[in-house]
């Protein structure tokens, strides 16, 4: 009897607590739950656009969309089977309904993109109020004394087929769109986003993404979008510019600067490029690989110090990270719908995606990865489990970890 009594006791305890963490709504719905109610319907109505929901509406459409992204979805008929298999949990999320094939593709190519960026925005907005601080980061060293708000800017491609994406054409046999973002490098969120074809050249949107900066803020862009004219702009607005040294400049050096020999900085000149714009030029050994590389990088910045303005160029790698989470994690090139429109509400429903996993993250102090954030969410999306106390409860023990992977474990043994 006391045999019995031992075995039996660890075993309601551990039920107590597995059922401690249930909730009313599954995990794609709390999910959900944190965009602002009706600010979706909000936005129909502000693009006048309520005639085109019929039977299927916004909110349903967005939903669609973001199961889509969280389950790695590889076509419409994937994602309408299970949306229709799972139609008793969708109606729970504020009465979303599944989408038939047909309808999906027409949504996606009729309905004005302009509210999928807006929820965004607003999405973006709220959880802000919400959470103040949200997304906030300190530095050390060179980078945590700067003042300034730093702001990344560059590129990603999504690559199209050529053949049926006429919109999208930018060289005989390729199409592809692009999506410009300026990213804060405190919060590695983005405050501008212009979505348009790869044909248009990184330079031509430089002034896009800079509008908005204001005097003090500094801006670390590659030399993709070096345009002198916009460059002499910036610093006529007091706005301070890192980026790379372009083949093909032209300068003349007006005045160089002791630099300590043997150390990794070889040069620091103040020069004056072919158009009269004024810039400082620093000559440094950078790492990359393990592998020691010379870079020579620009600046409107004269006080400074040299490895100050290299620190900065190297932060502008953050924003490759968040490149990387959007097309690896989130399969961002992973397409349901090929025209202009269907494009952007992809593009804005990632990007929607990726910050409710970065405000889930934030708000349960997540250690881990984003990849292990993402992974976990997305297992249990029809799981009817609380989904902070999840994340809370998730791993044996607090810190940071990295998975380490084998080559030599793909392998069976008897065969290598």
């Amino acid at each position: 009897m006391t045999f019995f009594g031992q075995a039996t006791q660890p075993v309601r305890e551990m039920k107590k607590h597995i059922n401690s963490a249930r909730s009313k709504f599954t995990i794609l719905g709390q999910l959900c739950n944190l965009i602002p109610p009706h600010l979706v319907s909000s936005l129909a109505k502000k693009h006048n656009a309520q005639k085109k929901a019929r039977s299927f509406d916004y909110w349903s459409h967005v939903v669609a969309l973001i199961y889509g992204k969280m389950g790695h979805v590889f076509g419409l008929n994937d994602l309408c089977d299970a949306l229709q298999l799972y139609s008793g949990p969708l109606s729970a999320i504020r009465g979303a309904t599944p989408p038939y094939r047909n309808t999906l593709s027409h949504a996606n190519q009729e309905r004005p993109s302009e509210i999928a960026e807006d929820l965004f925005w607003g999405t973006l907005e709220h959880l802000r109020q919400q959470s103040p601080g949200f997304g906030g980061r300190k530095f050390s060293g060179a980078l945590g004394k700067l003042k300034g708000s730093i702001h990344l800017v560059d590129s990603t491609t999504i690559e199209l087929v050529a053949n049926c994406m006429d919109w999208a054409k930018h060289r005989r046999r390729k199409a592809a769109a692009k999506a410009h973002v300026r990213l804060d490098f405190h919060s590695l969120l983005p405050s501008y986003v212009v979505i348009d074809t790869a044909r248009e050249s990184d330079a031509s949107r430089s002034r896009e993404l800079c509008a908005g900066l204001k005097p003090g803020e500094i801006v670390v862009f590659d030399r993709a979008y070096v345009d002198r004219k916009h460059m002499a702009d910036l610093s006529a607005r007091e706005v301070v510019w890192v980026t790379r040294w372009k083949e093909g400049m032209v300068c003349d050096v007006l005045e160089r600067k002791p630099v300590i020999e043997g150390g990794k900085i070889l040069a620091d000149e103040w020069i004056a490029l072919s158009n009269g714009v004024s810039a400082r030029r620093i000559r440094a050994l950078v790492e990359v690989d393990g592998k020691e590389r010379e870079m020579t990088f620009l600046t409107n910045q004269r006080e400074w110090a040299a490895s100050t303005v290299v620190a900065l160029y190297k932060a502008r790698w953050e924003i490759e990270v968040f490149f990387k989470q959007m097309k690896q994690t989130l399969k961002l090139c992973d397409l349901i719908g090929y025209s202009a429109n269907a494009i952007r509400w992809q593009i804005w429903i990632a990007l929607l995606v990726h910050l409710l996993m970065r405000y889930l993250a934030w708000v349960n102090k997540w250690s881990h990865s984003f990849v292990r954030l993402f992974a976990l969410v997305r297992s249990q999306l029809w799981q009817r489990l609380d989904l902070m106390a999840t994340l809370n409860r998730y791993g044996t023990a607090g810190g940071s970890y990295r998975n380490l992977a084998r080559p030599e474990q793909g392998y069976f043994a008897e065969f290598t």
